[in-house]
């Protein structure tokens, strides 16, 4: 079942169509990556989603109703840009932040409370924001994001000025929320963390999907029968083109000492078999993998066909 869905979004500032009729399905209980150039569309959708803007054309359906301004309350956003007032402490705003998206002053105290030890800021509660470094802000903003427990969660690079440990800290506890029934829509350039979090991607370039579906199923689709081979051999003089299958293509050996790493591509009526077959009788196999293509690789080769110019 999707929680989100997008029908034919349309948006345009002036003389620039920043979506053309774009749709997307979000899956409940789940993450989805919204990818993209600069520039592509991804913070337009995301403003249109939070109600911050209208679509010009389509429609926007949360649960399979049309989203409505009282939806708002069922949507937690991080954007990029960090939004807190510098001046005013740092309990004081969360908590008023928490309020605004329709907590008692109680229920917030009291889950606020819970999130600061946990992420072991509380000693900051009554210093103004203004005294913490971006990642401690950046720590208040995500609990403010997330305390109301939303339907629908938008983080827009949620990682960006995080040091490593923090960053995996933020991670577990985006998996840790999915784990718990939410539904994620995450907008980053990360791809390590889009294959590590995302079940689910959209890519929007020059205001259209170009692309979407399940990470694995995308991953499958745009792999290239390319197989690595580390090996040893001690045959003097070796050449491997001369026991390959001369329909297999060699894209690389590099030697050294003894040992060689093969790259070969096999036509797709073969499979991994086939190659071994060929491969075994002249050489020791140390490993032997098929190289899949990363969702970086995907990214800049859609985009690349996507911008010929």
């Amino acid at each position: 079942m999707d929680l989100l869905k997008v029908v034919n979004v349309s948006k345009k500032y002036s003389n620039h169509l920043a979506l053309d009729k774009v749709s997307l399905n979000v899956p409940e209980n789940s993450i989805f990556g919204l990818l993209g150039p600069n520039g592509a569309g991804k913070t337009t959708l995301i403003r249109i989603i939070n109600q911050i803007t209208g679509p010009d054309e389509g429609e926007i359906l949360l649960s399979g109703n049309n989203l409505k301004p009282s939806d708002v309350e069922k949507i937690g956003y991080l954007p990029e840009e960090r939004g807190l007032y510098k001046k005013m402490k740092v309990g004081e705003q969360a908590l008023y932040l928490c309020q605004l998206k329709g907590l008692s002053k109680n229920d917030a105290l009291k889950k606020l409370k819970y999130w600061f030890e946990k992420f072991e800021i509380q000693a900051w509660w009554d210093r103004r924001v203004e005294e913490l470094s971006k990642g401690m802000q950046q720590k208040v903003q995500f609990i403010v994001t997330i305390l109301h427990e939303p339907k629908l969660l938008i983080f827009d690079e949620p990682f960006s000025g995080f040091d490593p440990i923090n960053a995996n800290l933020i991670k577990e506890e985006i998996i840790g929320l999915k784990n718990n029934g939410s539904t994620i829509i995450f907008s980053t350039h990360n791809m390590a963390s889009v294959e590590e979090l995302c079940d689910n991607i959209a890519l929007i370039n020059k205001s259209k999907k170009i692309l979407d579906g399940k990470v694995y199923e995308i991953k499958k689709e745009y792999k290239s029968n390319t197989f690595s081979i580390d090996c040893s051999n001690s045959e003097n003089n070796f050449n491997i083109q001369e026991f390959l299958d001369k329909r297999f293509a060699v894209l690389s050996i590099d030697v050294k000492n003894d040992a060689l790493k093969i790259k070969i591509k096999i036509p797709t009526e073969f499979n991994s078999n086939d190659l071994l077959k060929n491969i075994i009788p002249h050489v020791n196999i140390i490993s032997f993998n098929e190289i899949i293509p990363t969702m970086n690789d995907i990214f800049i080769q859609r985009v690349s066909q996507d911008n010929p110019n």
